[in-house]
Formats: C-alpha cells, structure tokens, sequence
C-alpha cells in the first residue's frame, strides 16, 4: 500500500494532527526572534531586574507568534492589538491575584475569558488579543513576582514592543532589492498578478478552481498588506500612491480572468504574459516595458458551449491596458475594502458565532482556573508557585482558529512532552543563567519556523517558558509542565463535547451568513446594471473574503472528531454553490458591461443556483437571497 493511500485512509482529526505547512524559511522572521526574547533578558539580568526581563521576554515571545509574514505597517496592528491585551491582562489579574480570593478571582477570570472568547470571534487579529488577554490575565494572577501591576504590564508591553521595533527597523530580502519601505507591501501587490497570471494558464482545465481559489488569498493578502495603520488616512507619497494604484489596477484584471475561467474555454498561453510582466514590474519597482499585443484576435473564439468568450477577452485587454497606464502613474486609488463599524463589530462578537466561542472559552478558561486553584489551595504544588500554567495552557487548547480540537490536543500534549523532555536534558548541562539565556534566544529564533505545526510551536515555546522560569528563580519543572498540560488537555476535551445551549456550530454557521449576504450584495448590484465599477470590486472582494473565512471555518469543522463534525454537515456544499453563484456573478458583470445583456447560459446558471442555494440554506439555517430582479 501505498504512503498516499494509507494517509487517505486515517481520519481527518488525525491527518490533521499530521499535517504541516511548508515553505522558506523565514529568515528575517529567525533573526528578529533570536534580537528578540533572550537579549531583554539578558539586559535584565545584568542590571539585577530579572522578574521584569522574564516579563519583557514573555511579551517578546508572545509576539513572536503572531509575526508572520506579511508587511510591515501590517505588522503594527497584528503584533502590537494582541500585545496591548496582553499588558491589559497582565495589569487586572496581577492586582485581582493579591486583593481577592480564590473562588472571586475564578469568577473573575470566568468573566474575561467569556467576554474575550466573544471578541476572538471578530477576526484573526481580535483572536490574538483574545489569547494574549486571558494567558496575561492567569500569568498577572499566579506568578509571584516582587514588581507591582503597572510595571508588569509596561515590561510585558516593552518586549512587544521591541519586537515590533525590530520588525519596522531591520530590511527584509525582498527590501534589499527593491523599496525599503515598502518589501512586504510590493511582494503581496505583484503576488495578485501572478495569481492572475496563473488562473488564466489553468482556465478550462481541472486546476481552474483551485487556481480562483489562490487568486482571492492573494488579493486577501494584499489588501491587508496595504490596509494597515499609517499617520494619515490616505497614501502621502508618490511611491505609496503609485503602489495602490498598482494594486486597484489588478482587480479588472483579475475580474476578467474570473469570467474567463467560469468560461471554461482554454486562451493561448501568451495570454498569461502581460499579467507575469506586471508582477515582475512591482517586484522590482520598475516600469513594466513592452507588454504582449492586445488579445483581440482571440475574442472572435467562442467555448464550445455556444457561450461567447469575447466579452471575457475583451475585457482582459482594456483591463491590461489601463493597468499599464496606472503603473505609469503615481496616483492612488481606493483599496476597495469595506470598513467595519463598532455595530459590526458587536454584531459579530455577540451573534450566535460569538456566543457559542465565549461561552466554550469561559467554560474551559474557568474550569482550569477553578482546577488550579483547588491544587494550589492543597498545596500539590510544594514549592512552585505556577498554578497559572494549567488555565494559560487550556486557552491555546480551546482556540478554533488552531486547528480542530482533537488534533490540537494532541499536538499539543506531544509537544509539550517533547520541549519537557528536551529542556530538562539542557538545564542538566547549561550554566546558569548564562546558558538559559542562550536558550530562550534560540528558542526565539526557532518559533517562526516552529508555527508551521502546532506541535513543534508547543515544544519550543515549552522550552522558552521553562527557561525562563528557571532564570527567574523557580527549580526545574519539566515533571509540573507535563502534567498541567495533560490535565488542561482532559478539561478541553471533556468541556469541548458537552452540550450547549443553542445550535451548535454557531460560528461556522456565522460565517457562511456572512458570505451569503455578501453574495446577494454583490449580485444585487450587478444585476441592477449600476456604472459603479468601484463599488461593484468592493462588494466582489467582499464576497470572496468571506466565502474564504467561511471555507477556512468549515475546513476545521470538518476535521474534528464525529462528535463534532456533525453539527456542520452540509455547510461544505452550500458553500460551494454560494462560491460557483460568486462566481458567475462575476461572468455576468464582464458580460454586461460588454454587451448589456445576459445569454441564456448566465441566466440558467443563476437559476440553477439560486434553487440549488434555496434546498441547502434551511439545513444549516441560512437567510434566502431575495433579488430585486427577475433572473
């Protein structure tokens, strides 16, 4: 048998578990986190402020795990949001571990983690500060530390903070070669083109959809890349509005080649040339020279369906076009995002997706606060005074956007064995605490390589953690480690599958709500033939994004244990037709600003998946999609 059958063959918890990402490796990332965690303590260790340096590292090394690659004024938002919750965190449990007692600081911590379990629901970066807030919270509680609250908190905020400076400060690889400032802001922008570039090579062949797919991750990356935080609300350079208009340039693009593979007729391979030259002109921060002659020749052809492609290739050539003509510019455009209100944001944190993650986050947050605080009370711990290991380690457990429950329980109870095992072999042999120090450098430097799987982040972060303990004054502790992390893994699992009041898979459910009236939206105004060509690209990546949230969603639903699993059933289809109907809706658009009208094709297909759409939405309780229009 072999190797491809017998993976097929396991179930999805544990192909899961299994499971890891590849890629480069990030060195910029290694770098940054080998500046990082170790020399603030090392810093601190020489002015006699340990207990502020194992804070500092660990504000240091909980950024490290959010620093992924991305750019840089994206980077501000993603590792200094979840750092401000964490020196918030730190602050409350710090002065409500010395003032209350153990059954009001259990209500207490209950209450947090259901109000940051709600907000963990909003997005990727609400989940970090969500995390970041309660493992702060249970550090500020339990750890005796002579420092009081505020200075805790600005010591923690300090390492993210250094984090962050090293992030602004040290050149990437791609920055050398091309603009400073903007090295991940560039890579992400010429990234869309060469997604575009790579639909249309796939167009009429099986690897279409996957190739979609890439493009709207692509796009996603981009917006996010550029959308980050900066002094003044628009672009206030010329490189700057010259690379938004560079990124605004390529939805047309990427419209038309959407049309072109809902088409499902192969182009000629010179097709994809222009786009592959436009993504090596924003690579390099060139001009983009000659590009390949119009298509027009082509737009003559039609699929073998009857369906004329014309249209589709019509609109790729005006879509290249104007696109050479915005690189030649340095005007900037919009970036076609839609920004989300305070009342969105509620919305989203108290629905029924935020419900169901606060109250799963409250429950097995103080269930492992209420189990610690028992053993804490009897004293099973002797002489070490780190009860907040056990509820810090159940927030990692219960969090979702991990991965599915089952596999990040075992994952995580293999890592942590792992990094015990491993530290306890290197304090037999380091000096102390020269040697510790070293080792939550290297430690530091391997975590970005380490978050391609769950289990080795564990280990190393395992590694660091006890390091710094040790430096901090607390014997060795791999033996506690272990089995705090076993008994956080026992809570999660038996709280993860106990029954909820309300309908379980609430925030799967959410998201694909979400991406159904984003639909609806986007096929509203493109039926109703408005000019809006702005607001039109708005509402389409708005609809792609959260399908893909969605799909990303349903993806880790499908992988937990049966138990689970079966509270979204069926969501996976609806999703796919919501995608197919998004899709279409974009042939329909490049078909209408072309000849104003649609074929009888478009209009069966909307038909067709609007019923499809209308037997699948009551199963998992979706809102149908009313048009104002006749299909």
């Amino acid at each position: 048998m072999s190797r491809r059958t017998v993976a097929l063959s396991l179930p999805p918890w544990l192909a899961h578990a299994l499971r890891s990402q590849r890629g480069p490796v990030p060195w910029s990332a290694v770098t940054r986190g080998a500046l990082s965690a170790g020399p603030l303590l090392l810093v601190a260790v020489l002015v006699d402020r340990t207990s502020l340096g194992v804070l500092a590292a660990l504000g240091a090394m909980l950024a490290g795990i959010n620093d992924r690659p991305g750019s840089r004024r994206a980077s501000v938002k993603r590792l200094g949001g979840p750092a401000l919750a964490g020196a918030s965190g730190l602050l409350v449990g710090t002065y409500a571990g010395e003032h209350v007692g153990a059954v009001v600081l259990t209500l207490l911590l209950t209450g947090i983690g259901l109000f940051a379990g709600g907000f963990s629901a909003v997005g990727p970066v609400a989940s970090g500060a969500g995390t970041q807030l309660l493992v702060a919270s249970a550090i500020g509680a339990g750890m005796p530390l002579p420092e009081p609250g505020w200075q805790r908190a600005l010591a923690f905020l300090a390492g993210a903070a250094w984090l962050v400076g090293l992030r602004l400060a040290l050149p990437t690889p791609g920055a050398i070669a091309g603009d400073y400032r903007f090295d991940g802001e560039r890579d992400a922008v010429a990234a869309v083109y060469d997604a575009i570039a790579a639909l249309l090579d796939a167009t009429g062949g099986p690897e279409a959809t996957a190739r979609r797919a890439a493009l709207t991750a692509a796009l996603d990356h981009a917006q996010d890349a550029l959308a980050g935080p900066r002094l003044r609300r628009y672009a206030s350079s010329a490189a700057e509005r010259r690379l938004h208009g560079q990124y605004a340039a390529a939805l047309p693009l990427a419209e038309a080649a959407t049309a072109l593979a809902w088409a499902g007729e192969a182009v000629s391979a010179r097709v994809g040339e222009g786009p592959r030259r436009l993504a090596a002109a924003v690579r390099d921060n060139a001009h983009t020279g000659p590009l390949p002659a119009p298509n027009l020749p082509h737009a003559r052809l039609r699929s073998r369906g009857g369906t004329p492609i014309a249209p589709a290739l019509r609109a790729l050539d005006d879509a290249l076009l104007h696109a050479a003509d915005a690189f030649d510019q340095a005007e900037g455009s919009d970036l076609h995002t839609r920004r989300r209100t305070v009342t969105d944001l509620l919305r989203t944190a108290f629905g029924a997706g935020g419900q169901e993650y606060g109250l799963r986050v409250a429950l097995c947050f103080g269930a492992s606060v209420a189990v610690a605080q028992a053993l804490h009370q009897a004293r099973w711990y002797g002489l070490h005074e780190h009860w907040y290991w056990l509820p810090a380690t159940a927030v990692f457990l219960v969090k979702p956007d991990l991965g599915p429950l089952a596999s990040r329980v075992l994952c995580r109870a293999a890592g942590t064995v792992l990094g015990a095992v491993l530290f306890a072999g290197f304090a037999a042999v380091l000096p102390r605490p020269e040697g510790l120090v070293a080792l939550v450098a290297l430690s530091g430097a391997l975590i970005p390589v380490a978050t391609r799987h769950f289990a080795a982040q564990t280990a190393v972060v395992t590694v660091l953690v006890l390091s710094l303990v040790m430096v901090g004054g607390e014997p060795q502790a791999s033996a506690g480690r272990i089995g705090e992390t076993l008994m956080a893994c026992a809570i999660v699992l038996i709280v993860g599958h106990l029954p909820m009041p309300g309908k379980r898979g609430g925030g799967v459910r959410a998201r694909l709500v979400a991406a159904g009236d984003a639909a609806r939206d986007y096929l509203v105004h493109v039926l109703s033939e408005s000019g809006d060509r702005a607001e039109r690209w708005t509402l389409r990546r708005e609809a792609y994004r959260t399908l893909a949230e969605a799909r990303g969603a349903i993806a880790v639903s499908a992988a937990e244990l049966p138990a689970l699993a079966r509270h979204t059933e069926g969501t996976d289809e609806v999703a796919a037709v919501l995608e197919r109907l998004v899709d279409t809706t974009t042939a329909c658009a490049v078909h209408l600003d072309d000849t104003g009208r649609l074929t009888r094709r478009h209009i069966e297909q909307l038909t067709e998946l609007l019923q499809e759409f209308e037997r699948g939405r009551g199963r998992v309780g979706l809102r149908a999609i009313e048009l104002p229009v006749a299909v």
